[in-house]
């Protein structure tokens, strides 16, 4: 059966994917399983959705990982993530590096376990230099905290007379978040069915294309991501005009 990717046209693809992962421990359940065991098989989805993107020249890749609020989950179940994360940057890092793709890691990583920071310093040395994609991770993520923390740096700066208030606009804002360096998202996929965004880059979204998936993050794969890209090619993207100023333009 010929691949969804051959109808994807090559001309009019997204910059800028972002990725919720939801759905493991309803797929481990729904198989008498642990929680972990569905963080497990949830690596197969996660390689695939990264090849996908390689494959068709999507330049950004972020995903979201593990969440601010995921630190109230059961310990047994954080420190299995940690491990896993830590065990998984490990055997991929050659691979990464490999694909030709730069990791980045956006959140408050200070609060990640010592043994996953130096992991991901490795993994982001290692693949500082490549220039086919970037890969980024969101990890200890929290969208309304990463707009208090730009808030408070703009605020300091003002302040302290570096900045005047008549300089704030939405270019200065977006240098003091996380993604300063990586352009808007274009598209949003979430898996598991549910229809929210879960305090995921709640400012990069402001015009992206959200597509809420049906499946639990386990059964997602390479297909399931060329025809999220090619729903999204159906889509007009009118930054608030019409038609038919877009069809003048």
């Amino acid at each position: 059966m010929l691949s969804v990717k051959y109808q994807i046209n090559p001309e009019y693809l997204p910059r800028h994917v972002a990725i919720i992962m939801d759905g493991n421990g309803r797929w481990a359940k729904s198989r008498g399983k642990e929680r972990t065991y569905g963080h497990k098989n949830a690596l197969t989805a996660v390689r695939d959705a990264i090849n996908a993107c390689n494959e068709i020249n999507i330049p950004y890749l972020t995903l979201y990982t593990f969440s601010s609020e995921n630190w109230s989950r059961p310990n047994d179940e954080v420190n299995s993530l940690m491990n896993l994360l830590a065990e998984t940057l490990l055997l991929e890092a050659e691979e990464i590096f490999t694909k030709g793709l730069r990791l980045h890691i956006i959140g408050d990583i200070e609060k990640l376990p010592d043994l996953v920071r130096d992991q991901l310093q490795n993994v982001m040395d290692l693949t500082k230099d490549n220039k086919r994609g970037n890969l980024i991770l969101a990890l200890s993520y929290g969208s309304q905290k990463e707009i208090l923390s730009a808030v408070k740096q703009i605020s300091r700066k003002v302040k302290a007379g570096e900045i005047e208030e008549e300089d704030i606009n939405e270019s200065l804002f977006e240098d003091h978040l996380y993604t300063k360096d990586f352009p808007p998202v274009d598209l949003m996929i979430r898996t598991s069915g549910e229809v929210r965004i879960s305090n995921f880059l709640l400012w990069q979204m402001a015009y992206a294309e959200m597509q809420f998936l049906d499946m639990l993050w386990p059964d997602f794969n390479r297909e399931t991501f060329f025809q999220c890209i090619l729903d999204y090619q159906l889509k007009e993207r009118r930054y608030g005009k019409t038609s038919e100023q877009l069809e003048q333009e």
